[in-house]
């Protein structure tokens, strides 16, 4: 009875090895796994040698895995048989709802401690557990060798034969999402978030660059400062004074006609008249990504752009400087005033001005608030929500997150106080 029990429990916890180590191997960072393969040491030695042949790798894996089963059911069955049906033991046949029986009880105690409950584990903390299961891990990959070389022989051969492919043909190389995740978990083991290397951080920037599209970094039209062609050279200079910019858009009629523009240089000398020094402007879509539009801008050397929306208008403008933001974060020079309001209050309260963006707020408040294509910001987030531009006072109620609107214009919210409520 002893070994009978000893050798079903070893068989099941072997079998949830090598089904976790299977499901880790899927699942662990290939970057994390490079990375450890590099250090100096015995385990570094076994994670090359368990991982330098996928396929190997699974099907020792599954061979060890299915020896287990067949032992395991072996013995289940003899012991199901003991202790629910001892009768069958004196010579009595065994009919076939005994064998279902068996079955049943078997299939549940396999899927549970072997199957489910171990593979969940296993891929939860792969990059970990693969680490400190490599010893073992490589002493069964050695020892099916024989066994998983005479597989995997056969499965080339039919795979030849019949589907004119070859197999073994899994590609030890790592996607710019593997890469992006390995950085991200890093960055959330490090307690102090605000002394991480910069190189980190832009290089982190630059695997999601190509992915930014332009109304996620342009200026949004509301904020663009602009003049009108006719207006005098003594109130371009005043603008140029009083906002501090060294460019800016100039339009005939209504924003969404925009010429050209002007740089602060141009009135060093001395024109008559604005259209003497207008400068081209490129005009870019609202999808358009912003990698496209710098190497749209660098080949037809200008530096700003006009963003026009689906309907002809202008959306908003973006310049070289707000693109290079987006790989090295802010740039700020003695003219930029930053007006965007953010302050904790409270334990899950917060008053944000709505210019925030959603990511922003997600990133250094966590709080986890819903994201979408259709919308960057916080006041985008509740525009979104209640589909118009609710009054001062009003109280926005989604998931667990309440939303009040503290100050507002006729045209956009300026601040919000968020709530986030306990789940519990």
């Amino acid at each position: 009875m002893i070994i009978s029990d000893l050798v079903i429990i070893i068989c099941l916890i072997l079998s949830a090895f090598f089904s976790g180590m299977e499901i880790a191997f899927v699942s662990a960072n290939k970057i994390f796994l490079e990375i450890e393969k590099q250090q100096a040491g015995f385990n570094a030695k076994f994670l090359n040698f368990i991982t330098k042949n996928p396929s190997r790798f699974i099907a020792t894996m599954l061979v060890g895995n299915n020896i287990s089963l067949v032992i395991y059911g072996i013995f289940m069955g003899d012991r199901i048989l003991q202790l629910f049906f001892p009768e069958t033991l004196s010579g009595e046949g065994i009919s076939i709802r005994i064998v279902f029986i068996q079955t049943v009880i078997s299939t549940i105690i396999i899927l549970i401690t072997a199957e489910f409950l171990p593979k969940v584990f296993f891929q939860q903390f792969s990059n970990v557990l693969i680490k400190i299961f490599a010893f073992p891990t490589a002493f069964f990959y050695a020892l099916f060798s024989p066994i998983t070389t005479m597989i995997i022989k056969l499965s080339d051969l039919i795979l030849m034969k019949f589907f004119s492919t070859k197999g073994d043909q899994i590609q030890l190389t790592f996607s710019k999402i593997e890469l992006g995740n390995y950085i991200e978990e890093q960055l959330e083991s490090t307690k102090d978030i605000d002394n991480v290397d910069s190189e980190i951080q832009i290089f982190q920037n630059a695997l999601d660059f190509s992915e930014v599209k332009v109304r996620e970094a342009m200026v949004p039209r509301t904020e663009v400062v602009s003049i009108e062609i006719g207006a005098s050279l003594s109130d371009v200079k005043k603008l140029f004074t009083s906002s501090g910019l060294s460019k800016i858009p100039v339009f005939e009629n209504s924003i969404d006609d925009v010429l050209g523009y002007i740089h602060a240089f141009e009135m060093f000398k001395k024109p008559t008249d604005l259209k003497k020094i207008l400068l081209p402007v490129a005009f870019v879509p609202e999808t358009m990504r912003i990698s496209e539009v710098l190497k749209l801008l660098t080949k037809q050397h200008k530096s700003i752009a006009v963003v026009m929306d689906e309907y002809g208008g202008t959306s908003g403008i973006i310049t070289v400087e707000d693109i290079i933001e987006e790989l090295f974060g802010e740039i700020e020079d003695e003219h930029d005033h930053v007006a965007l309001f953010e302050k904790q209050i409270d334990e899950g309260l917060f008053e944000f001005s709505a210019r925030l963006e959603v990511d922003y707020i997600n990133q250094n408040y966590d709080v986890n608030l819903p994201e979408n294509e259709f919308y960057e910001t916080l006041g985008g987030l509740i525009v979104y929500l209640k589909e118009e531009i609710p009054s001062k006072g009003t109280l926005i109620e989604f998931e667990n997150y309440e939303f009040e609107i503290k100050e507002v214009t006729s045209t956009k919210i300026e601040r919000v106080i968020l709530r986030v409520k306990d789940d519990n």
